[in-house]
Parts: C-alpha cells; sequence; structure tokens
C-alpha cells in the first residue's frame, strides 16, 4: 500500500474540494482491497450511484468512502435518512471505509475499515430537513455516530501512517463477523451492550456496571421496557459469539 495521494494534474482544477475529490478517489482506486475476502482490489461503481464508491469483484459487497483532511469526529455526514435505516434493517447498507488524509503532504494518516453489520440503528442521527425553498426540498439527511459502532467495528488499515498487515486487518473483521449472523432487529440490541461494554474500558467487568448503563440503553430502546433482562440476553449473545467469557457469579471477560 502507498500511503501518497496522486497529485499528478491535480493543477487543473481549481476547487480545494473537487481536487481532494479527485486524488483520494484515485488513491483508494489503486490502495484499497477487499477486507471480507482475499480480493486485492476493489471495482468503482459508476459515478453518481449513489451511497456506494467500490465494490469487492469476489464477493460484490459495496463500500462507500469518506475522506476527509482531518481526523474523523463524533460523527460522519451520510446520505438520506430514510434510506440507510432501510438499508441497515434489510441488511443491505455499504461497508464504510474512513480516509483521513494530510494536505501537507498528501498522504494518507489514518484508515479505518467499518463493515456495515456492526452499524446498528441507534448510530444514525437524522438531521433537520432542508428548507422549503432549497433545491431538494425538505430532504432529511443523516449523521453516522461513531461513538454508537463499538470500538471492535473500528478496525484500522493504517493508524497514525503506519499500515496495519492485511492479516490483521482480516483477523479483526473475522472476530467480530459472527455478529453478521443475527437477524438485523436483535443485532442493534447486541451492538449496544458491546458498546456500552467496551465503555467501562477494562476487560474484566461485573453485570452490575452493565446494569448502571441501563439509562442510556433505555434511550436508545424506549419501546423496552424490560432492559436489564435484555441486558443478560445480549451479554449470553456475546458470549456465544465468542466475545465475552462468562467467569461465574456475575463476572464476564472480553476476549481479545
Amino acid at each position: 500500500m502507498d500511503l501518497a495521494l496522486p497529485t499528478k494534474g491535480l493543477e487543473k482544477y481549481h476547487s480545494g474540494s473537487q481536487i481532494a475529490r479527485v486524488a483520494t478517489e484515485a488513491w483508494a482506486a489503486k490502495n484499497l482491497f477487499c477486507v471480507g475476502c482475499q480480493s486485492s482490489r476493489l471495482r468503482a461503481f459508476r459515478a453518481g450511484t449513489k451511497a456506494r464508491d467500490y465494490f469487492c469483484p469476489n464477493c460484490d459487497v459495496p463500500v462507500q468512502l469518506k475522506s476527509q483532511s482531518r481526523p474523523f469526529g463524533r460523527r460522519i455526514v451520510d446520505s438520506a435518512y430514510e434510506s440507510m435505516m432501510a438499508a441497515i434493517a434489510s441488511d443491505h447498507a455499504p461497508h464504510f471505509v474512513l480516509l483521513h488524509y494530510t494536505r501537507e503532504t498528501w498522504s494518507v494518516v489514518d484508515l479505518t475499515f467499518i463493515p456495515n453489520f456492526a452499524i446498528p440503528e441507534s448510530a444514525i442521527e437524522k438531521r433537520k430537513p432542508l428548507s422549503p425553498t432549497a433545491e431538494r426540498a425538505n430532504w432529511v439527511g443523516c449523521n453516522v455516530l461513531l461513538c454508537q459502532v463499538p470500538i471492535d467495528a473500528r478496525i484500522p488499515i493504517v493508524e497514525n501512517g503506519r499500515i496495519v498487515s492485511r492479516e490483521l486487518v482480516r483477523r479483526a473483521l473475522r472476530r467480530i463477523r459472527p455478529l453478521a449472523e443475527l437477524k438485523s432487529e436483535q443485532r442493534g440490541w447486541t451492538l449496544d451492550v458491546l458498546t456500552a461494554v467496551r465503555q467501562l474500558e477494562r476487560s474484566d467487568f461485573l453485570l452490575g456496571d452493565v446494569y448502571a448503563k441501563e439509562t442510556e440503553l433505555s434511550r436508545l430502546h424506549p419501546s423496552n421496557r424490560h432492559v436489564r433482562d435484555k441486558i443478560r440476553q445480549q451479554l449470553q449473545v456475546l458470549r456465544d459469539k465468542g466475545l465475552l467469557e462468562f467467569l461465574g457469579g456475575g463476572r464476564y471477560r472480553l476476549v481479545d
């Protein structure tokens, strides 16, 4: 993987955003690979394809590229709210690749892969509708809240300018891939409980520690009146999927 963005021919563009788009898309076309299989290249969709930039020629999974010259923060701007919610519910959301580059040297600083099955509905934030006088009057977009995507699913490919080996990247995906076996309506709860566990910032924890997240989980799932029962159930799911170890007596340990 070459971390230098291609700059040849960029002098003919005058818009900063257009220069960045051309450079990052050209880099991605040459350097992105499929994390889910052994394909060394991704192919580009036709220009103008909504919410889809690349796809794997082997497993045919779509990938959406998000690029910016500053580190990614709490949220990333995405497409139409209703379309994204429907894509998650039907398991047709794309994988995300987050590309953070620097304009000083035109090189990649960070590259993060987020699998489509690891984005819960709780991570989708509805934006305000566009004004009635806008070109797309009353259109409603969304943001993806990265803090609601479990850190297990934010898989680094490049980290602080250091390339992570493809085997390690693919191994990280294999670790959480069992979650893709869950139905989408169940998976949201599982991902939210995993996020709550990760927020404890320790590998060993007690059931009561996760109960302390009850208010937050109730806010994410207001229709559920038995949150503690659901927490216990999802801890069992995470155990069965190999992400947690049950130590007995209400004690758990993350499997890393």
